[in-house]
């Protein structure tokens, strides 16, 4: 996510490097290469315009401070710019009343469906008791896929598969809402497009309707600027409270991201990174900040920590590895409980400095599918006996049954060496350094 922009950025700040003042000729040249960034980043032109020039009015002539460099006094100026073009700071998404009414809007294709789950799943785990309502009632399997992908998670679905008739959907739902003592109630609607007055008719009818609490206007960070136009042409027709950005794990460069709230007006309550149903953020302008510019996030980092760690696992695994016991068991269940977390792009994004390392040292793409295979490929024995994996016989049958080659399974060996010798170490019984430096060794590997 916004790794584009990240290293475009680096690259227009190195040009301080050394220097002891910000002056007219090293500013004008940075301030060109980073416009450039932000316009390939996909940035409007004017608002790139207005950024640089923002940046360049704060910059001229500034004394360095004696704890500061040119490059960190440059990139402050950037961030704040940055932090003030998203929105300023996190509007929270309005769930005060009971029932509280979401109503979930957007284009075809732009991930409603799949937001609407996540959303729920998300509301799921803050203690409320949400219920999804299937109401696209022009899409071939639309009740189906809302169903399949909630049922995963055991998340509410109301539906009426033969009814065509929106309102009474939406009245039912709310009756069903009220036995099952469900307080939250998300209307998943049929993407439509702006210029289909029928379909912009009907949205406009639920709208009026059902008066909800909260409109989420759902949008492809891959379209772009025309994500931009798509918001502005449904604010005509609808008041939207927020916006949600999906599909910023894809090649999305993050432009629309950026400036989206500047010029809807509006801000962006939640950004989408991942088809998991977890893979759901609220959108900080002030931490995304920090990631385009290559400062990680380890707020965002530590609550994911803190919503996905299991104690009780880590108090198990603690008593073992105290007993000098840690096997591939424990570590494949540690690998479990981190994917949770995200994907390790993801988690590497919100270590500050750690993509740059990665990027520099391994051009590899991280994933635990290689380590998961091995350990998969091993019987249970061996899984709780490492130390007889020694034997050429038993590596090389892994390695048949893994697919992988027995130079990586001889590294994972070596590796799970050194986890072990660290986790001996650990006197923390809460588990928090276990995660830490599992991470760590995972991604240095």
């Amino acid at each position: 996510m916004f790794e584009y922009l990240q290293k475009k950025l680096d690259k227009a700040l190195h040009i301080f490097k050394g220097n002891s003042r910000i002056n007219e000729i090293n500013i004008a040249e940075t301030l060109k290469d980073i416009r450039k960034a932000l316009i390939d980043a996909d940035v409007n032109y004017k608002i790139a315009k207005i950024f640089v020039q923002k940046v360049k009015e704060k910059s001229i002539g500034k004394k360095v401070l004696s704890s500061l460099n040119p490059k960190q006094l440059i990139i402050k100026i950037i961030y704040d710019e940055l932090v003030s073009l998203m929105g300023k700071k996190n509007i929270e998404i309005n769930i005060s009343n009971n029932p509280t009414i979401i109503l979930i809007c957007g284009l075809q294709g732009s991930g409603k469906t799949s937001f609407s789950s996540k959303l729920s799943f998300f509301l799921k785990k803050k203690k409320k008791e949400p219920l999804l309502v299937a109401a696209d009632i022009h899409r071939p399997a639309a009740i189906d896929q809302l169903k399949i992908i909630a049922e995963k998670d055991n998340l509410p679905v109301f539906f009426l598969k033969k009814s065509k008739n929106i309102i009474e959907i939406f009245d039912k739902s709310l009756i069903y809402a009220s036995e099952k003592k469900c307080n939250v109630i998300i209307i998943d609607t049929a993407g439509r497009l702006a210029i289909d007055k029928i379909m912009m008719d009907e949205i406009q009818k639920i709208y009026q309707y059902s008066k909800p609490d909260e409109t989420l206007f759902v949008v492809d960070s891959m379209t772009g600027q025309d994500a931009i136009n798509t918001v502005q042409s449904f604010s005509k027709f609808l008041n939207i409270d927020g916006i949600v950005m999906t599909k910023l794990d894809g090649d999305s460069r993050g432009g629309a991201a950026i400036t989206m709230s500047s010029i809807i007006g509006k801000p962006i309550k939640f950004i989408s990174n991942g088809e998991k149903i977890e893979n759901l953020e609220i959108f900080y302008p002030e931490r995304i900040a920090n990631r385009i510019l290559g400062m990680g996030d380890i707020v965002s980092l530590v609550e994911k920590v803190q919503e996905q760690f299991d104690e009780e696992k880590t108090k198990k695994i603690y008593k073992k590895i105290s007993k000098n016991r840690f096997d591939f068991e424990d570590l494949l269940e540690h690998i479990q409980q981190v994917k949770k977390i995200g994907s390790i792009k993801n988690i590497v994004s919100m270590i500050p400095g750690m993509e740059k390392i990665i990027d520099n040292k391994n051009k590899k793409k991280y994933s635990f599918k290689e380590i998961e295979s091995i350990i998969l490929s091993m019987t249970p024995y061996e899984r709780n006996h490492p130390k007889i994996l020694t034997d050429i016989k038993r590596k090389k049958r892994i390695s048949n049954g893994s697919g992988i080659s027995l130079k990586n399974i001889d590294l994972l060996l070596k590796q799970f060496s050194n986890i072990s010798k660290i986790m001996k170490t650990i006197k923390d019984h809460s588990g928090k350094d276990i995660i830490k430096n599992f991470l760590s060794k995972i991604i240095n590997k």
